[in-house]
């Protein structure tokens, strides 16, 4: 047996050596903006959504996410082209609503930093003036 205690504190300190993921430095991550539109489901999601409140309505006493995920996904492999036709176009319709509001985000979020910009530099000449008035005193 006093082999396998040696045996283990090898590894220990190759472990140690190798630093296990100490030392590295941990990126940060950019804050999300919670105006931000969020991105539009794919027609697999637009038909989960359906086939959930379906699969409640037939086995209410299931209480098992995985089992629900997995009859959705084995449900939409059996599915045809033509059958997943309506998730697709309601996809569609999403996306382009998606679009449309990014577009409306990003030219506000643009709008706001430019007024932001030109705020600070009314600020900084407002500052200067005042600054000028109170020297003269």
């Amino acid at each position: 047996m006093p082999k396998v205690k040696a045996d283990t504190k090898p590894a220990d300190n190759r472990l140690k050596r190798k630093g296990a993921g100490a030392g590295r430095k941990q990126t940060k991550k950019a804050a999300k903006d919670p105006n931000k539109p969020k991105r539009p489901p794919s027609a697999f999601f637009v038909f989960m959504s359906e086939f959930r409140e379906q699969f409640k309505k037939e086995h209410p006493n299931n209480k098992s996410v995985a089992v629900v995920g997995k009859a959705g996904g084995e449900k939409w492999k059996s599915l045809s082209d033509a059958e997943k036709a309506p998730y697709v176009a309601k996809a569609e319709k999403k996306k382009e609503e998606y679009e449309k509001s990014i577009q409306a985000y990003n030219r506000k979020k643009d709008g706001e930093e430019e007024s932001d910009k030109s705020k600070s530099e009314v600020n900084d000449e407002d500052e200067e003036e005042v600054l000028g008035t109170l020297d003269e005193a």
